[in-house]
């Protein structure tokens, strides 16, 4: 079985990587872990007293090395789990929705799983639901693990 496990780095990515933890899958199960990397937006700035001709690199930095400590965690975390896996990690640059539903189709993935952050109102509107989208368009099951009260705060 082939498992896409995606991850943010949030408590609701990591109660998604223990909740997969937890369970036997079947002997020869091959999962990977994915994270996003969202590059920074590029804002016209006047070159007086504008930012640092280096903060989009900075920014960009900082979201490959947000996403490369979320699939480590996730990593770490599937060491608990019950049947040998094969674990392989990618971080891939771009939206988040966009990177699992592509790379779940290009690896042919079986099934994809996901953390929920459980927003409603108008955080869903301004921030979107990447669970739901990913459950929208998959071409896979896909399974949405709701985190608990007070697990979403970035870990």
């Amino acid at each position: 079985m082939k498992i896409l496990l995606a991850v943010d780095g949030s408590g609701c990515s990591e109660a998604a990587a223990r909740s997969f933890a937890a369970r036997p899958w079947p002997e020869g199960s091959h999962v990977l872990i994915v994270s996003a990397c969202e590059q920074a937006p590029i804002i016209a700035m006047p070159e007086v007293g504008g930012a640092p001709t280096d903060l989009y690199e900075r920014l960009n930095d900082a979201a490959r090395e947000r996403a490369t400590a979320a699939v480590e965690k996730a990593r770490r975390l599937l060491g608990a789990c019950p049947t040998p896996l094969t674990i392989d990690t990618r971080v891939i640059e771009g939206y988040a929705r966009e990177v699992i539903i592509d790379e779940s189709q290009r690896w042919g993935a079986d099934l994809i799983v996901v953390g929920s952050h459980g927003y409603r109102g108008l955080a869903r509107l301004w921030l979107g639901s990447v669970s739901q989208a990913v459950a929208s368009h998959a071409r896979c099951s896909v399974e949405i693990v709701r985190c608990r009260s007070g697990e979403s705060d970035v870990s």
